[in-house]
């Protein structure tokens, strides 16, 4: 099956839903289940309205190759008074001993 045959099938399944959603809606009161069904089939209509918009607009660009910069991280130890009032994943004291 070709790609617009697949978009045909998946509209007239949606199309099938949202008339058993309708016939549901007739027979049930407006509770809060049917509203979030219909709000999700109608969702659907709109994510496969925009998902047949993209793929008449063509295939998507692919992003050229990214370059990542390299960072150099020095061995020499960190300066210890950076480290002055922290706490360790917040247990930490400055004794060194938990709470």
């Amino acid at each position: 099956m070709s790609l617009q045959d697949e978009l045909t099938a998946v509209e007239r399944s949606l199309d099938g839903l949202t008339r058993s959603v309708g016939r549901l809606e007739a027979q049930l009161d407006a509770c809060l289940d049917i509203r979030r069904l219909r709000s999700d089939t109608d969702h659907l209509r709109e994510s496969l309205t925009l998902l047949k918009q993209s793929v008449a607009a063509g295939p998507p660009r692919r992003p050229s190759a990214v370059v990542e910069e390299m960072v150099t991280i020095p061995d020499a130890p960190y300066d210890a008074t950076l480290w002055t009032d922290a706490e360790d994943e917040g247990l930490g004291s400055r004794n060194g001993h938990a709470p």
